[in-house]
C-alpha cells in the first residue's frame, strides 16, 4: 500500500472506525467484520468440483450432477450459504445495506481464485422493474470489485433480462427452471470472448445461472463458467 492510500486507511479508522457488522465489536483487517464472526464464515471447501454442491466430502461429480450434466464448464463458490454469512446476504440483498455489500465483496476478493482466468465477467441481470425496487443489482456490485482483481471486464449489458420473472424464494427446482425459460437474451452485437464467467450472489437449484450459461453458449461462447459468492444447499435436506 503507498503512503496516500495508507494515509487514508488511517483516516478512515480515526474518523470512521471498522464496526463489525454481526456482533458490534470493532472491525478487523480493513472491513466492518471483527475476527471472530470472520472465523465463523462457512467456506465451500469440500463439495462437489461440478456444481459446488457442500458435500461431506470433495468430489468429481455430486449425484445430481452424475445423473444429470450441468450446462457450465465449472463452477466456484466460496462460501456456503449458512450462518453468519447468510445474514450479511440477507441485508446486502434485501434491506439495502451496501456497507454488508462491501463486506461480502471484499471477502471474496480474499479467496483463491480458480485456474483459468476468464476474459470476462457477466453478472446475472435483474428485470429494470426489480432493479427500480431494489436499487442496485448485488450480482453487478460483487462482480466489480472481483473483475478489478482479475483486471477483466465486468460487463452488464451483455445479458438483458427479457421479461419479469416471479422471485424464485419458495420455488422447487422444477419451479425455478419453468419461472426462468426464456428469461434472458443476448444483447445484440456485443462480441465476446471464448471464455466468460457468469456471476450471481447465490447458488440455490442453479436454475438462473443454467439459463443464463444456456443463453450465452446459444451465442457459440466455448466456455462458461458460473460463480457464486455462497452455495446453498439443496433445498430441502
Amino acid at each position: 500500500m503507498d503512503a496516500p492510500l495508507r494515509w487514508l486507511s488511517h483516516l478512515h479508522r480515526w474518523l470512521l472506525p471498522w464496526r463489525c457488522l454481526l456482533c458490534g465489536d470493532a472491525g478487523a483487517l480493513g472491513m466492518d467484520l471483527c475476527a471472530d464472526c470472520a472465523a465463523e464464515l462457512p467456506r465451500n471447501t469440500q463439495c462437489c468440483q461440478r456444481c459446488a454442491l457442500p458435500l461431506p466430502m470433495s468430489a468429481p461429480l455430486c449425484g445430481r450432477c452424475q445423473q444429470k450434466a450441468p450446462p457450465w464448464d465449472a463452477a466456484w463458490a466460496p462460501f456456503r450459504y449458512a450462518w453468519p454469512l447468510d445474514r450479511l446476504e440477507t441485508r446486502f440483498k434485501f434491506s439495502r445495506d451496501l456497507a454488508a455489500g462491501r463486506v461480502l465483496a471484499t471477502l471474496w476478493q480474499r479467496e483463491t481464485f480458480p485456474a483459468g482466468v476468464p476474459q470476462m465477467i457477466i453478472p446475472v441481470p435483474l428485470h429494470g422493474r426489480r432493479l427500480r425496487q431494489r436499487g442496485y443489482n448485488q450480482a453487478l456490485e460483487l462482480a466489480r470489485p472481483l473483475a478489478s482483481t482479475l483486471d477483466i471486464p465486468c460487463r452488464h449489458d451483455v445479458l438483458l433480462r427479457a421479461r419479469h420473472t416471479n422471485a424464485q424464494t419458495g420455488l422447487d427446482a422444477v419451479e425455478r427452471r419453468r419461472n426462468l425459460r426464456g428469461a434472458f437474451v443476448l444483447r445484440n452485437g456485443v462480441a465476446l470472448p471464448t471464455h466468460v464467467v457468469v456471476l450471481d450472489d447465490v447458488f440455490t437449484t442453479g436454475a438462473t445461472l443454467a439459463e443464463c450459461v444456456r443463453t450465452l453458449k446459444r451465442a457459440g461462447i466455448e466456455r462458461v463458467d458460473a460463480w457464486a459468492l455462497a452455495r446453498a444447499p439443496v433445498p430441502g435436506r
